[in-house]
């Protein structure tokens, strides 16, 4: 079995935004849907922030694997329920692992930006959910060239019943 992928798993509006005070910047409960379908799972790796943001944890079904500098962390009630580890490297190497029991292909990095920064270099697909909005917001989706990257899937959707705004969802693959 080859080594599993990197796949990173976004939202971000139109200005690139894809947080706010701690918390995503709309409600898309669409967007949650696809996010929980495409990491269902797999191993994910996410940054303390992230994990502290999320409204249940841990994600059920997933490895959650917590980045941090704070080698204390661990200690923390906050940390019931991942794995904390301190390099990128330490956290590609347990969620490969981890896939690769599981039979899984892919490794899903969920943010924040610096966690999304440190993992597109090594990337092989994107899961992006376009949001068409523009809203405030203190965290960025770092920019790439979207000439490296084939397109294989462009899904636009108006907003649903729980969704703020319209959407797309995206799929890009390393060209």
């Amino acid at each position: 079995m080859p080594l599993p992928s990197i796949a990173l798993v976004v939202a971000r509006g139109r200005n690139g935004v894809i947080g706010r005070d701690g918390d995503l910047p709309w409600r898309l409960r669409s967007d949650l849907q696809r996010f929980k379908a495409v990491t269902i799972g797999k191993p994910c790796i996410m940054g303390r922030k992230t994990w502290e943001s999320l409204p249940l944890r841990p994600l059920p079904g997933r490895l959650n694997l917590v980045l941090t500098k704070d080698e204390s962390y661990h200690e923390s009630s906050k940390a019931k329920g991942c794995v904390v580890v301190t390099t990128m490297a330490e956290a590609l190497s347990m969620a490969r692992e981890q896939a690769m029991e599981d039979g899984v292909d892919e490794v899903c990095i969920i943010g924040g930006a610096a966690i999304f920064e440190a993992a597109l270099p090594k990337a092989k697909r994107l899961y992006i959910t376009e949001v068409e909005a523009e809203p405030d917001g203190d965290v960025h989706f770092p920019a790439f060239n979207e000439a490296d990257w084939v397109e294989t899937l462009n899904e636009p959707h108006q907003a649903g019943e729980k969704d703020d705004h319209a959407f797309t969802f995206r799929t890009l693959d390393r060209a």
